[in-house]
């Protein structure tokens, strides 16, 4: 009676569809306001990160080798910008992050405590 509609919002610069078979989420964004994801599997440069956010299935493809329960550069995080996981301040990029790379100790440092 008339033509389907999807009721799910579109999210800008994401893939959003149904799961084949053969695919499956392999990442968990924890947090609305975080910027990195966590991955439950290794991941290598060119397979696909996929997470749940809000009820859309996000990709990411990967761009270096990112070891299982590591992190991922959900977008470009500049030199200096914070890095957010749980939606708390982990730390702060010591260089530019891309989209799709390993975030780790290499490249974030610790946020200082206040005394």
């Amino acid at each position: 009676m008339g033509e389907d509609v999807d009721p799910l919002p579109t999210r800008k610069n994401s893939i959003r569809r149904r799961l084949m078979m053969d695919e499956k989420i392999n990442a968990i964004l924890i947090h609305t306001n975080d910027n990195v994801i966590t991955v439950t599997e290794s991941l290598h440069p060119g397979s696909v990160a996929r997470y749940q956010s809000d009820r859309e299935i996000v990709e990411i493809t990967v761009i270096e080798e990112i070891p299982k329960f590591h992190k991922i550069a959900l977008a470009d995080i500049q030199e200096s910008d914070p890095v957010y996981k749980y939606g708390q301040l982990i730390g702060e990029a010591l260089k530019t992050i891309r989209k799709g790379s390993h975030v780790h100790d290499h490249n974030i440092a610790s946020p200082k405590r206040k005394p």
